[in-house]
This record gives C-alpha cells, sequence and structure tokens, in this order.
C-alpha cells in the first residue's frame, strides 16, 4: 500500500491540487497543516532545500512538489 506525507499550506492551488491527484489515485495520505508554523516551515526547508509547499513524501521517499507528483503521475508510477 502506498502512502503519502503532504506538508500543505492554507489557500495554496498546488496544495489542494496535489491533495485532490493523490485522493483519486486512492493514496492514503497524511496532511500536515503548516500554515503560520514559521518555525515549521523554517525545518521543512531546511530539510529539503525547497522553499514552496507543497512538499510531498510517498512511502518516505522524499517526491518535491505538485509539478514532481504530477510528473510521476504521468509517467505512470504513481500508483
Amino acid at each position: 500500500m502506498t502512502i503519502a506525507l503532504l506538508y500543505t499550506m492554507d489557500h495554496c492551488p498546488y496544495c489542494e491540487r496535489a491533495k485532490r491527484l493523490l485522493e483519486s489515485r486512492q493514496i492514503s495520505t497524511t496532511i500536515i497543516d503548516i500554515t503560520g508554523d514559521n518555525e515549521e516551515i523554517t525545518k521543512l526547508s531546511q530539510r529539503t532545500g525547497m522553499h514552496t509547499l507543497p512538499q510531498i513524501w510517498i512511502d518516505n521517499d522524499f517526491v518535491g512538489g505538485c509539478d514532481d507528483l504530477l510528473r510521476l503521475d504521468m509517467a505512470g508510477k504513481l500508483r
């Protein structure tokens, strides 16, 4: 079973798109909303080197952001 971890923020269209895609693929997803949590945002940026959201892990592997998730899906690797 595939499991996703998705860090998001309120009012983020890319976060919403990633959520919808994971849901449509019936992938079990834990969503962590870090809206306004500057400490967590800083930690996440230091961990991944990314400064945008969403940030996505699938089965403990860092995928990247929404565009990266879409590329995985288009390549048939998102199941």
